[in-house]
């Protein structure tokens, strides 16, 4: 009988920090199992962001069911709530066909919405935008944290003084909605969830990985990624392919731009993204309920004894 919502093992999810292998490991359990695989990547869901994201190939996308690959443009925003949304569809889809959803990718928020859940809140007008500014200025970064802990104590508790920006998305939160992060994020807890999961990353040694990272940007750029970025910024100007943060695409739009030497940005590529992967490492030694695999053959072992059942 094909699997259901009802009786679904949890759905398994393959994490770890760029380059570490997650994507290889997700094709090798693919040839065995008839699995959907849908990707948790902020680079690989926009169209034209190919060859920097390490995208699947065509031909790896004709040979696995892949998902939420090329689903917003250049410029288009795209929230983890809105993953959440399109994840569970996505699972639902695959279960109703037969499949075996399985999550791949690297991308901390995404699978934590995913997992935990995430609530949805409306963006800002300018009006409350400048109220804030005016707060920051007149009552400085602990007056500031003051006012929040007075309002929301256990999010005060979290947030230190000196980081304003979050200081002030909580107190942002509590104008829009007329709740308290805190009471959002319980509320949100404490609302079922359709599907359970089980976290499986990959990392091996951070200079592996660094190494990996190293050699990969360099192939990268042999791949033809400089005129990538050159043809996605002739379609869509320069200024959406900026607006999607993407490592890697904004050192190039600034060699582009004759901001950067190439020799430069390649460089700038490499350091940025050895940053983010250690991020990404530190992120996941802070999450809940994941287990580690420092090779690759272990966690497909781990994979395999879930998949079998």
């Amino acid at each position: 009988m094909p699997p259901s919502a009802e009786t679904q093992s949890p759905i398994l999810i393959i994490t770890g920090p760029t380059g570490s292998g997650k994507s290889g490991i997700a094709h090798q359990l693919a040839d065995e199992f008839p699995l959907t695989i849908i990707s948790a990547d902020s680079r690989q869901i926009i169209t034209g962001f190919d060859i920097g994201s390490a995208k699947p190939s065509q031909n790896d996308r004709e040979r696995y069911d892949y998902r939420l690959l090329d689903i917003i443009q250049p410029g288009e925003t795209y929230s983890a709530f809105r993953f959440k949304e399109d994840v569970e569809r996505e699972i639902k889809r695959a279960l109703r066909a037969g499949r075996i959803p399985i999550i791949c990718g690297g991308t901390g928020l995404y699978i934590r919405a995913a997992v935990e859940g995430i609530f949805e809140i409306p963006t800002p007008d300018a009006e409350l935008r400048q109220r804030m500014a005016n707060d920051a200025e007149k009552l400085g970064a602990q007056g500031l944290h003051d006012k929040l802990r007075a309002i929301d104590p256990l999010e005060a508790e979290i947030i230190h003084a000196n980081n304003t920006v979050r200081v002030q998305r909580a107190l942002e939160i509590y104008y829009l909605t007329g709740k308290t992060k805190s009471e959002l994020a319980e509320s949100q807890r404490l609302t079922a969830r359709p599907y359970e999961f089980t976290q499986l990353a990959l990392t091996p040694p951070i200079a592996d990985v660094y190494a990996k990272i190293e050699s990969r940007v360099d192939l990268m750029f042999e791949q033809g990624w400089l005129a990538e970025v050159e043809a996605l910024v002739e379609r869509w100007g320069i200024e959406k392919i900026i607006a999607a943060r993407a490592i890697g695409y904004t050192e190039i739009t600034r060699h582009i731009e004759g901001e950067l030497s190439l020799t430069a940005a390649v460089e700038l590529i490499k350091q940025n993204t050895r940053r983010f992967a250690k991020r990404q490492m530190t992120w996941l030694r802070g999450a809940d309920s994941v287990e580690f695999f420092a090779g690759s053959a272990a966690l497909k072992n781990r994979a395999l004894s879930i998949l079998e059942r």
